[in-house]
């Protein structure tokens, strides 16, 4: 491109606002955040520290878009459960721009296809919490940002977006197979989060014998799912997965706490749907027992239900 490449991000909250700042390094970013948020940070700038460095940086940060200029690239980075409005409310830009999902859960892309005929996949495997109306910090990283076509292939519009994000010093891959990377990354979520919001623990706590075998329960059963779907994961079987989950990526985020468990004592909808309850949901179009994500989330939705109330014994 002659020009720089104008790039939107559309719910971007504690993933959102540290990719606007990264990529306005070598990009044109309009971010779109809540307007509680929105005019401090276009004044003031965004703040963040941990994993990604120290660094403030200043973007175009609005409540909503009310120019009708095209966009390159619209990365949606919301909560699943805002991906449909999201797209009814930018459904002119989005049917005319590169749109990327860079979102937790299943079912994400599915939902922009029907709104756009240039979908991207995208899986995060970067931890970010925010600790203020302009601060975020990033508390893990795992892995590069990855990208594909969805729902698989590679092209000169993924390619171009993965070019863009590295030269704003975003560590990324491109994958063929990006399906496969969404239930790998779904496969991480819904072994870690929901457990770690129901007992209040960090990840590193969840290997004890207890928790573990609630995981090893978990992770066979979708498995089973996603061997009847027919999509390839990086790992051959559940063994191997557990292995890396137990050697390799807790370690690595031993001290970090889910995001599930923030939504539920903010009183905030979590994504569980999107995890677990797509496993469940699959399951029961396959055939396929699936009672302890199941179970896991009847628990979540249980405590959703108090809003953020939390019940302390005498």
């Amino acid at each position: 491109m002659g020009r720089s490449a104008r790039i939107l991000i559309l719910g971007a909250g504690a993933v959102g606002l540290p990719l606007a700042l990264k990529l306005s390094r070598v990009a044109e970013v309009v971010a779109v955040t809540r307007e509680l948020y929105a005019s401090t940070i276009s004044s003031k700038g965004l703040f963040i520290s941990g994993a990604w460095g120290t660094e403030t940086g200043r973007f175009t940060c609005v409540s909503e878009v009310t120019d009708d200029k095209n966009f390159d690239y619209i990365l949606i980075t919301s909560k699943s459960q805002d991906t449909e409005g999201i797209c009814r409310q930018y459904k002119g830009l989005i049917g005319t721009s590169e749109v990327a999902s860079l979102q937790n859960g299943i079912g994400n892309e599915e939902t922009i296809s029907r709104y756009s005929d240039r979908v991207i996949g995208g899986v995060v495997m970067t931890g970010f919490v925010r600790s203020g109306e302009r601060e975020v910090r990033v508390t893990a990283n795992a892995g590069p940002l990855q990208l594909g076509r969805f729902p698989y292939g590679l092209d000169a519009g993924v390619r171009s977006l993965a070019d863009i994000m590295t030269r704003a010093g975003i560590p990324v891959e491109t994958s063929d197979q990006i399906k496969g990377k969404l239930w790998s990354k779904n496969l991480i979520n819904c072994s870690l989060n929901p457990l770690s919001a129901i007992t209040g623990v960090t990840y590193g706590k969840l290997k004890e014998p207890d928790s573990w075998h609630i995981i090893d329960q978990i992770v066979r059963e979708i498995f089973a799912v996603i061997q009847a779907e027919r999509i390839t994961l990086q790992w051959g079987d559940p063994d191997a997965y557990l292995g890396y989950l137990n050697g390799a990526l807790i370690p690595v985020m031993a001290g970090h706490s889910s995001s599930m468990l923030q939504d539920i004592l903010h009183g905030h909808k979590t994504e569980i749907d999107y995890l677990n309850g797509a496993v469940v949901t699959a399951g029961k179009r396959l055939g396929i027992a699936t009672p302890y994500n199941a179970c896991i989330s009847d628990i979540i939705r249980f405590k959703e239900s108090f809003k953020g109330t939390m019940d302390h014994p005498a």
